[in-house]
């Protein structure tokens, strides 16, 4: 009988816990209703970014809420939704490791704004993978996973995968303070 080798396992293991800690990008879900798929009460007038559990070509909400470094665009679980400077117009080069890190803001359908957030600056942007990334005056939009509750801003300001991260303001600019 062969023996399987630790270090065999390690790339497995790692990606049991990187999934297990929402790394992927369609781990916020809420169904069509607004009602969050694991509890807790979404932002107001919001569904969500990653739409596994809503139904067929409902679209993710982009909603405002006041945080610690301003008013920023959330999901619709109220989690900060970040800019990647590396980005360059509406093409997402967050993959990988970095989308583990920092998953897309996805959608199955077309994104609308809750109160205070301009439609018109929302859209989205085709991954490498095929799924659809919620836009916001052109910059694709993302979650940081350390981030464990609505409001949480631990990602503003980190510089990581060769550029800075920062929440948006209703303008669709970087806010950049924190």
């Amino acid at each position: 009988m062969k023996r399987l080798s630790l270090f065999a396992l390690a790339p497995a293991a790692t990606a049991l816990v990187v999934a297990g800690c929402g790394g992927g990008g369609s781990g916020n879900t809420q169904q069509g209703n607004g009602q969050s798929v694991y509890g807790g009460a979404p932002a107001t007038g919001s569904k969500t970014t990653a739409n596994a559990g809503a139904a067929p070509g409902a679209g993710a909400t982009v909603a405002l809420r006041k945080l610690k470094v301003g008013t920023a665009l959330v999901d619709g679980q109220g989690r900060t939704l970040y800019l990647f400077e590396a980005d360059k117009g509406a093409t997402s080069t967050c993959n990988s490791a970095c989308a583990s890190l920092w998953p897309p803001a996805t959608t199955s359908g077309k994104p609308t704004g809750g109160p205070g957030v301009d439609a018109a600056k929302l859209g989205t942007t085709k991954r490498s993978d095929g799924t659809l990334e919620v836009t916001y005056n052109g910059h694709p939009l993302y979650r940081y996973a350390p981030d464990t509750k609505p409001g949480d801003v631990t990602g503003q300001g980190l510089n990581q995968f060769g550029a800075p991260w920062y929440v948006l303001a209703a303008s669709g600019n970087k806010i950049d303070n924190g």
